[in-house]
């Protein structure tokens, strides 16, 4: 039987509160995946994989909420930036954290409406002595598991529904059709420390696997228009263009502008 720690409670926790003085909290930025990309060591990333390569990684739906905090917590670590001196910074960072936490809570428990089923597949490796390069790194994502100390590298969410909040929505299938087919990848992120190592493209791979098993035949992402990285692998992994946001759009959401990539899940070899 699983343990409590393995189910999703019926009502999350209430968001941490901000303390501190409002004025001087950090104002995070949204910041590209392609020049986190650039900012990694390669040498780093050698060092967290040198025993196996991408292969090393267990890539799977998440299994416990200490592994799904910890996703989020590489998230908001993946997605945002912070002035260095900025005072209230780390509450700020659990504050974010906290909220996404719930949010994708709610979703996976299918509490949003538009949201038919929401999978978080993330990629960890096991807490070891050639983790030291990456200390923040572990003492940010790490969970512990049937007594095992694990670190998230990667995470993604799997979308089943219409639509993502603020995003492109794509045309296949017809919104009218009775049975929804169709998904949107979210969240796609990998630690800086194993950019360009090839666990992007083992997560998405995983994702489209899981797609097939759901029935889902049309399969989309959004990526910011000057991710060239995060656009050559969606590439290699099978994505086309479909359209892009309109720039009045992108300004008043205040990030770069995004377009809309599909994959025709019937191409997609078994």
């Amino acid at each position: 039987m699983a343990s409590a720690s393995r189910l999703l409670p019926p009502v999350p926790p209430p968001a941490a509160q901000l303390r501190g003085r409002r004025d001087r909290l950090a104002v995070p930025r949204l910041r590209c995946r392609a020049a986190a990309a650039a900012s990694a060591s390669a040498t780093d990333g050698a060092v967290l994989l040198e025993r196996g390569g991408p292969a090393a990684v267990a890539v799977r739906e998440f299994v416990t909420l200490d592994e799904l905090r910890a996703a989020v917590r590489l998230r908001v670590r993946t997605f945002y930036e912070y002035a260095v001196d900025s005072v209230g910074t780390e509450d700020y960072r659990k504050a974010l954290a906290d909220r996404e936490f719930e949010a994708l809570q709610d979703r996976i428990s299918g509490k949003m409406i538009n949201f038919q089923r929401v999978s978080c597949i993330n990629g960890t490796v096991p807490l070891s002595p050639s983790l030291m390069s990456a200390e923040e790194l572990c003492s940010t994502c790490k969970f512990v598991e049937d007594g095992e100390e694990r670190v998230v590298v990667g995470s993604l969410d799997l979308n089943q529904c219409l639509w993502l909040p603020d995003e492109l929505t794509g045309k296949r299938p017809g919104v009218n059709e009775d049975i929804q087919t169709r998904a949107y990848l979210s969240n796609v992120c990998v630690a800086k420390e194993l950019q360009k190592k090839g666990l992007g493209y083992t997560l998405v791979d995983k994702s489209k696997k899981l797609a097939r098993e759901w029935g889902i035949t049309d399969l989309y992402v959004h990526v910011a228009i000057d991710n060239i990285a995060g656009q050559k692998l969606y590439e290699k992994s099978g994505f086309v263009y479909e359209g892009e946001e309109p720039a009045w759009k992108a300004r008043f959401l205040g990030r770069p502008r995004r377009l809309l990539l599909w994959l025709d899940m019937s191409k997609v070899p078994l």
